[in-house]
C-alpha cells in the first residue's frame, strides 16, 4: 500500500512539474506596446488590468483599448 501511495503521488507532482498552465488570449481590444509580453491578464467591470513579463502593471479601458495607468511593480 505504501508503495502504491508513492507512485501516485509521484506521478501527480510530476505531471504539475512538466505542465504548462493555459494561455489564456488577450481581449481583441488590447494592443500590447512593442516589445512587451502579458503574463497575467484580469477583467474587471469597464477595465482590463495585464502584467508584463517586465514587471509592469497595465490597466485597458475596456471600451477604448487605450492603456489607462501603468505601475511598476516589483517580485
Amino acid at each position: 500500500m505504501i508503495l502504491g501511495l508513492l507512485v501516485i503521488v509521484s506521478l501527480l507532482v510530476i505531471r504539475f512539474w512538466t505542465e504548462k498552465p493555459p494561455v489564456m488570449p488577450l481581449p481583441d481590444q488590447i494592443t500590447l506596446p512593442e516589445g512587451k509580453r502579458a503574463i497575467s491578464v484580469t477583467y474587471g467591470p469597464g477595465y482590463f488590468v495585464v502584467v508584463t513579463e517586465d514587471d509592469r502593471i497595465l490597466v485597458f479601458d475596456a471600451v477604448s483599448g487605450d492603456i489607462t495607468q501603468t505601475i511598476p511593480f516589483k517580485r
